[in-house]
């Protein structure tokens, strides 16, 4: 309950703190984790991947535990989030937010619904996703190319 709490409180300081600006970058914006991933973040993911959740290495010692606690891995900063992105577990934040387009089967990734709860508004956050990794790939770490692994951007500033 507190960890509810406190992530609901970050989540409203950056909410504040973007008053004024708008709520998603123009397209012609370049599109940062500070500017974009990382208030979304706090809105819609730090309940169960915030300041409590187990880093990557933790999290994958002990799975059902967590599970049971609806704790993911930790993706409350920038280093965090990589690691899903284009680190150890490349391709993992991908595969989880995916809307099935991507896939043979049609299955979105299970984190998909949680971008929002109206279908408009949960494209319209993948896409700026999308636009922030650059290179949409769904490989997982050993399988990915150098190539393809450079062709990630995902730029923090």
């Amino acid at each position: 309950m507190r960890r509810q709490i406190r992530n609901s409180l970050i989540a409203f300081g950056i909410t504040v703190a973007l008053a004024g600006c708008s709520s998603q970058p123009t397209s012609s914006e370049r599109i940062t984790y500070e500017n974009a991933i990382r208030p979304l973040i706090a809105q819609r993911c730090l309940d169960c991947h915030g300041d409590d959740a187990p880093t990557m290495e933790e999290f994958k010692k002990d799975k059902e535990r967590y599970a049971k606690d609806k704790l993911g891995p930790r993706m409350d900063s920038y280093e965090a989030l990589m690691v899903v992105v284009n680190g150890s577990d490349t391709g993992a934040l991908m595969r989880r937010l995916d809307d099935g387009a991507n896939t043979k089967d049609g299955k979105p990734g299970n984190m998909y619904k949680r971008l929002a709860k109206e279908e408009d508004l949960r494209a319209e956050r993948l896409a700026l996703f999308k636009r922030w990794v650059g290179s949409w790939n769904l490989k997982r770490a050993k399988d990915i190319t150098n190539e393809e692994r450079k062709a990630i951007l995902a730029p923090r500033n």
